[in-house]
């Protein structure tokens, strides 16, 4: 059987192919439209196209930077707004004449590393995106954990735990609440700090990089980021104790996190220890697109329409 992944994002649609083996046997990118109908169509299309190249249907799974409401059944909490208060799953259902499964983007991305990524065998998954913003999302046994409001993994929008005197009230979110996790351990968030002590840089990566040539800025700024990011999974370890944290994003590529984090974790994680592995994701770019197709779990089957012509 053949799953069809769809990373819908602001900018671009990526649709990947996979075999029952997890191989990648098609892939296309396009621009992503603004408007609600041209994104439907331009789905539409690429599922098209894939089926065309493989002479096979396929199921289908999509990952979008929101969530369909569990109480509207309508797409909420998205940055690409015209999605918002849409009917999507059902809407790309019929038009595709099959079940289409809609999750968050970043439940994909750990999804996608439970399944054959850092993550697999393991059963239950947390993944953290630290990049522009700050998603995470929760894995178990398989399958993604929505939660009964769909925001299972909203991680990025509570408060910064244990926070200091001069972190408290500091910042604002785009969410509208203030001392958000996203400002303080996204690379926005990384970036804004060094240049609010003084520094300049346009990178989380930068940063390391001048703590490496010995810039003190750097260097403080570096151990006040990853205070804050062990603070802020200690918090999930005390609450979901997940077997495994899959860090995605551009500031995961910053190899010292996986130096300097695990011995800051048990002075915040209850008892004062802590055997939670923290690890580099292993699909990449590639994890949310992989984890929208593993919507469809291993040895599960979607009814798909007779094939005439694709």
């Amino acid at each position: 059987m053949f799953r069809i992944g769809i990373d819908l994002g602001g900018t671009k649609i990526e649709l990947v192919t996979l075999n029952s083996s997890g191989e990648e046997v098609f892939r296309r990118r396009v621009p992503t439209p603004r408007g609600y109908k041209a994104t439907l169509d331009a789905i539409a299309e690429l599922v098209r196209e894939s089926e065309r190249h493989t002479g096979q249907l396929a199921s289908i799974g999509i990952g979008i930077p929101g969530v369909v409401s569990s109480v509207s059944g309508r797409v909420k909490n998205s940055n690409a707004i015209w999605l918002n208060g849409q009917p999507m799953d059902k809407d790309l259902s019929a038009m595709l004449d099959r079940e289409v499964r809609i999750a968050n983007d970043a439940n994909c991305f750990a999804l996608s590393e439970a399944v054959d990524g850092a993550a697999a065998g393991k059963a239950v998954v947390f993944g953290a995106i630290l990049g522009t913003g700050c998603g995470a999302g929760i894995a178990i046994a398989q399958k993604v954990h929505g939660g009964g409001n769909g925001i299972g993994g909203e991680w990025g929008h509570n408060p910064l735990p244990w926070m200091t005197a001069e972190e408290f009230n500091s910042t604002r979110c785009f969410c509208g609440n203030a001392d958000c996790i996203e400002t303080f351990v996204s690379g926005t968030g990384f970036v804004r700090d060094f240049r609010a002590h003084g520094g300049e840089a346009a990178s989380g990566i930068e940063i390391v990089q001048l703590m490496e040539q010995g810039d003190d800025l750097a260097e403080a700024a570096f151990g006040r980021f990853i205070d804050r990011l062990a603070r802020a999974l200690a918090h999930v370890i005390n609450l979901l104790d997940p077997d495994v944290i899959v860090l995605g994003g551009g500031v995961s590529n910053i190899d010292l996190i996986y130096e300097f984090l695990p011995a800051l974790l048990p002075k915040y994680v209850l008892g004062g220890e802590c055997a939670t592995a923290v690890v580099k994701n292993h699909h990449g770019a590639s994890s949310g697109v992989r984890g929208a197709a593993w919507l469809w779990a291993p040895g599960e089957h979607a009814a798909l329409p007779v094939l005439t012509e694709v």
